[in-house]
């Protein structure tokens, strides 16, 4: 067995009414709160928002509520949410949410506590934030995608740049999260789709990734085994609680995996895609880029892609890894049919003459790096045009 590491400092509170205990939680580290949502689009969701603030309030806890967070959240989004965090005095954060709203929880609690932007506290830059300063951050997911409720990671966008990249450092994970499962049952089918996708594709890339080791391979096969049983359930029917609860736990098992492994070239590519075309969602991205990937890898991680098919599709089993790893991109496809996902870079209306430019901003993000199989500039040109 090969030697791995694995961290995770989150306190996890899972299951079913758990959102009950929401006001205890904060009361552990202040009564002044930053609440960080999307705007209400719609009924559930104004019900919801009015039903965490009730709760808070009920136990004298005051509340600010930041609901200016878009999907793909900017740089000046974080900047107004620390704005409105410093104002208030705030003493906790609470992301409520998928993950846009809680990693722009985290990257609020880093602005609103240092100086500069979030966009000065990348991954790769100096200084990083000052563990001591942050204001702590709860995150209690309403969506089974991003698994950024057990994650060190905060994604941000620039649009002056067209680029979009994360903060990342072992200091941001959220002292706790919330998951409960009946935040999730009225999620729209298009967003249970492209984040219960985004599952598969955290839980399957750490099992390639360079960084992978026993405990994660065993919470990434029964993440991807949970979403293949459970995703096609919730889009048929979005009550259906059981399914819900078991996507959303393997929606957390899958962000332990990606806390502590990481991912490969299709996050690389799906960042470049949100970063340099905002309207498309991760998953979606994700759906973009992975029948591609696929065909282009599968043959430097055989046992991985032959287990992913297999479970895409049981018939296969007992054939030869070789035959079954070959059929993954295919199946791959199916499945993306059977959600509503299987798209394309030219139905989102990018333009075709951006190719070269999005296939040069693919090699920006290192993540490309640690898939089994790197691809160079030419081999990248060829996936977008793939994904085209």
């Amino acid at each position: 067995m090969k030697n791995f590491n694995y961290h995770q400092s989150t306190k996890i509170l899972f299951g079913i009414g758990r959102i009950k205990e929401l006001p205890e939680v904060v009361l552990r580290y202040g009564k002044k709160v930053l609440l960080v949502t999307t705007p209400a689009a719609n009924v559930a969701l104004a019900e919801q928002y009015s039903r965490i603030k009730k709760l808070l309030a009920v136990q004298g806890i005051e509340v600010v509520h930041f609901d200016g967070v878009i999907p793909n959240p900017t740089v000046a989004t974080i900047s107004a949410g620390a704005l409105m965090a410093r104002k208030f005095g705030s003493e906790v954060i609470v992301g409520l949410g998928g993950g846009s709203s809680m990693d722009a929880a985290k990257a609020i609690s880093v602005e609103a506590t240092h100086v500069g932007t979030s966009w000065d506290y990348l991954f790769y830059k100096t200084p990083q934030p000052v563990e001591s300063r942050l204001l702590p951050v709860i995150a209690v997911s309403t969506t089974s995608g991003t698994g950024s409720q057990v994650t060190q990671v905060a994604v941000v966008t620039n649009p002056d740049v067209r680029d979009k990249s994360a903060l990342y450092n072992n200091i941001l994970y959220p002292q706790v999260c919330i998951v409960d499962p009946e935040l999730m049952i009225t999620v729209p089918q298009f967003v249970t789709a492209t984040t219960g996708f985004d599952v598969l594709c955290h839980a399957f890339e750490s099992t390639i990734n360079p960084g992978t080791g026993a405990y994660v391979d065993l919470l990434a096969w029964e993440a991807i085994s949970i979403v293949v049983a459970n995703l096609p359930k919730v889009l048929a029917d979005p009550a259906d609680i059981e399914a819900r609860e078991r996507m959303a736990w393997a929606d957390t098992l899958a962000g332990l995996c990606i806390a502590n492994a990481g991912v490969t070239l299709p996050h690389g590519m799906g960042m470049a895609i949100g970063g340099m075309y905002p309207h498309i969602a991760h998953g979606e991205a994700l759906a973009m880029v992975y029948p591609a990937f696929a065909s282009f890898t599968w043959e430097a991680a055989i046992p991985q892609f032959s287990k992913l098919a297999v479970l895409l599709n049981p018939t296969l089993k007992g054939l030869p890894d070789q035959e079954t790893a070959s059929a993954c991109p295919a199946e791959i496809v199916k499945f993306l049919k059977l959600i509503g996902l299987n798209t394309s870079l030219k139905k989102a209306n990018m333009p075709e003459s951006e190719i070269g430019a999005l296939a040069e901003q693919c090699m920006v993000l290192p993540d490309y790096k640690g898939n089994p199989r790197v691809a160079t500039l030419d081999a990248m040109v060829e996936l977008v045009k793939l994904s085209y």
